[in-house]
């Protein structure tokens, strides 16, 4: 892609083009011979016909059907949601191809990080300890244990704003008006600094949620196989669980779905059951001295060196924007190619923004059975939303189509090169482990934060976090980077925001000098030697999955 581009072929099959910047209604196109004027304006990330294409055509991008026309679109006339419906091809079982080409791994090859060795041989990229309620009923005893210990411990890492909330007192007490008070610029709390109590432990998480008992049993049995893919993830030293003892989401079930993940399972694991203790009060003080003692043992792993084929990175995106696709999911598709020739494992999830390109990733996997197991949860994740009246194709949210994803399939091609090229060595249901090496393909939400969510509990010790339009999402346990897809919303965004691909439209790099880039400061966040934005500003965000129609 050079610097003085305006447009761009994705593919060569495409009859449409991408306007890398704004495009004035006039604008003379040169492209592969022809030359042709804008009937109107093009939006940047947007996309126009290379030809006339009367009502009823395929729409191609990526090489593959991503829609057709709803009315006859003239020459260089931009797609919208008014001429343009989703489309997609039909997928069928076909011959594997897995011709697959390792990338250059110079520089890469016997690499390490510095990670934490749990007893299974598994490598955490963090050292944390977790503090989860059994059922929704628990919640508010969470609460009174992170009060008491994160401060106290120097856990806390988000701002409070105190400081700003005594200025809009005391002006207030001091008469100011309503627009005297708006006007106002508030001084900024300094935060206190305060020093961790165990060195070797990154933080006491406290995860809540609003499942465990109510909807059905196969809700809470799945919440009890997501809770247990956080106590044995590598990442996490132990655990206090907090039970009231009647909900469908019994301890029984959560120690069954433990000994499925890790037969030898051996972190210290407390579980508190509040209808047996009676008072409140004796389970919080038993929790606190449970959790204390807890991080003492803790605090005794330290990091050593671990060869990079121990990590387990997740693939996400929010927030996508017409970019996404052509320069920040490539590129960290280019570091899954990466890590699985260094003999790493990797999880691309979010299967309603896998729509349309069915096709590539079931011929990609490695044997036939693992194609049918993903065309078969495909197809019924889809049968399922459109019995409740959403099929994928409403999958695209308003800040998707306001910057130029305006059907399913646009943005689930641009989505699936978060994978790479590699072969799909497995297809994992929700709320299962990806424990083979090479790509996975695990069923999820496009959610943000359920998709993200299930990913760390499947395994990942890291998440590449893509978006265009910017999200703080980020994970109780697992460092989550992002990447913005174009350069403006990493400047408006940098508070939030790791590394900018926006660099690829600009011509300034390519897919794979920015994959290798991304990489570098992966292994510097797996070793403990960089912090994500998210995980400084302590976004914890943690929603399990109820196995309803979330797209």
């Amino acid at each position: 892609m050079s610097r003085s581009a305006q447009y761009l072929q994705i593919h060569p099959k495409d009859n449409v083009l991408v306007a890398l910047r704004d495009l004035d209604e006039g604008q003379r196109i040169s492209f592969d011979g022809m030359t042709f004027h804008l009937p109107n304006r093009v939006k940047a990330k947007h996309k126009f016909t290379l030809h006339d294409l009367p009502i009823n055509s395929e729409i191609i991008m990526y090489g593959v059907l991503v829609g057709k026309s709803q009315a006859f679109l003239k020459q260089g006339e931009m797609l919208t949601t008014s001429n343009t419906k989703h489309a997609t091809e039909t997928f069928t079982l076909r011959q594997r191809k897995l011709d697959w080409h390792v990338p250059d791994l110079t520089g890469f090859s016997g690499r390490t990080f510095k990670g934490y060795v749990r007893s299974n041989g598994k490598v955490g990229t963090a050292n944390y300890w977790l503090v989860i309620p059994l059922v929704f009923c628990e919640n508010k005893n969470i609460q009174v244990l992170k009060d008491a210990l994160e401060e106290e411990l120097g856990y806390q890492r988000s701002k409070n704003y105190k400081t700003e909330v005594r200025q809009l007192i005391q002006l207030y007490q001091t008469g100011k008006s309503v627009e005297e008070i708006l006007s106002v610029d508030l001084e900024e709390s300094a935060g206190r600094e305060s020093k961790k109590m165990f060195k070797n432990v990154d933080g006491v998480k406290f995860l809540t949620h609003s499942m465990g008992c109510g909807g059905t049993r196969l809700d809470s049995d799945s919440l009890c196989g997501l809770l247990a893919g956080y106590i044995t993830h590598p990442n996490v030293a132990g655990a206090t669980i907090l039970s009231l003892g009647c909900q469908h989401a019994q301890a029984s079930i959560l120690k069954k779905e433990i000994q499925a993940r890790c037969a030898d399972f051996d972190k210290p694991l407390y579980i508190l059951e509040q209808q047996k203790y009676g008072s409140e009060d004796k389970m919080i003080q038993k929790a606190l001295k449970v959790t204390f003692t807890g991080l003492m043992k803790a605090n005794e792993h330290e990091r050593e060196d671990v060869p990079l084929s121990k990590l387990t990175i997740g693939l996400e995106c929010g927030g996508s924007d017409g970019f996404s696709g052509i320069s920040a999911n490539p590129a960290i598709g280019h570091v899954s190619d990466l890590l699985v020739g260094l003999g790493g494992s990797v999880i691309l999830s979010e299967f309603p923004e896998l729509c349309g390109v069915e096709q590539e990733l079931s011929d990609r996997c490695v044997d036939e059975k693992t194609a049918l197991r993903f065309m078969e949860l495909m197809r019924n994740y889809n049968m399922k939303a459109e019995q409740d009246g959403s099929g994928f194709y409403a999958n695209p949210s308003p800040g998707n189509i306001r910057d130029g994803l305006i059907t399913d399939a646009i943005k689930s091609a641009g989505a699936a090169k978060k994978g790479g090229s590699s072969p799909v060595v497995d297809v994992v249901d929700y709320p299962g482990v990806c424990d083979k090496k090479g790509l996975n393909l695990l069923c999820t939400p496009g959610n943000d934060v359920e998709s993200t969510t299930a990913e760390v509990a499947a395994g990942a010790n890291v998440v590449l976090f893509t978006t265009g339009l910017g999200t703080p999402t980020g994970n109780p346990v697992v460092p989550v980077i992002k990447l913005s897809s174009n350069t403006s919303i990493f400047e408006k965004m940098n508070d939030i925001i790791d590394i900018n691909c926006g660099t690829i439209v600009e011509g300034k790099e390519t897919i794979e000098q920015a994959g290798r880039r991304i990489l570098e400061y992966v292994i510097s966040v797996a070793s403990g030697e960089e912090q994500p934005k998210a995980v400084r500003l302590g976004q914890d965000d943690f929603i399990p999955w109820r196995r309803g129609v979330s797209l």
